[in-house]
């Protein structure tokens, strides 16, 4: 057995194609024997990506968010959280906001991709942000997620070249196609980090 494999979750909201992409690096890629996951998570019952996660195998639990208090939801999620608790909280593609209260019960442990420059663009509408303001470059950002939107701590940037985008669906399948393979790449580098811990 190997002790170091860090027990992961996964929360998503929509069609989960970065899980994917993880789930693959875990099977025969870079994540190969580094983590396992305990769970896929959704805010949302029919979104696409627990499909996809089944389809692996992977338990999937689903908390509905939707005409839900704010408060109501974040006491349930905190709760499952913490009876699951895996060694690290992976979002991808998870579109709400977690509360302070779940940031604090797992510090540092909660990672986020996000598809632009945290210090030039926060929140949703990365790549759109990019193709509107006509950039030649974009970067996507691997962090930590703390209090803030966008804020954590960086672990690495890559960055995306848009030269030949002549359109949003071209800029987004670019950044998606550095996402899939430099997500996992970031996950590695974190989860070797904390080996033995």
């Amino acid at each position: 057995m190997n002790y170091n494999m860090k027990k992961i979750l996964i929360m998503i909201s929509g069609r989960g194609s970065n899980m994917e992409a993880i789930v693959r690096n875990i099977n025969n890629g870079v994540l190969h024997g580094k983590c396992e996951i305990l769970e896929v998570f959704s805010n949302v019952m029919d979104a696409p990506g627990l499909v996809v996660a089944e389809k692996f195998g992977i338990k999937t639990t689903t908390i509905l968010s939707k005409k839900k208090k704010r408060k109501t939801y974040n006491s349930q999620l905190l709760e499952y959280l913490q009876k699951l608790n895996p060694d690290f909280i992976v979002l991808a593609g998870y579109m709400k906001v977690l509360d302070e209260m779940i940031i604090e019960a797992f510090p540092h442990r909660i990672i986020n991709i996000h598809p632009a420059d945290t210090a030039e663009h926060q929140g949703l509408h990365g790549y759109e942000w990019a193709w509107e303001n006509k950039l030649s470059t974009t970067k996507v950002t691997v962090h930590y997620v703390d209090a803030g939107l966008d804020t954590g701590s960086v672990i690495a940037k890559r960055e995306v070249d848009l030269k030949d985008c002549f359109s949003l669906e071209d800029v987004e399948k670019r950044g998606l196609a550095l996402e899939h393979k430099f997500y996992s790449e970031c996950l590695n580098i974190v989860f070797s980090a904390n080996s033995g811990k």
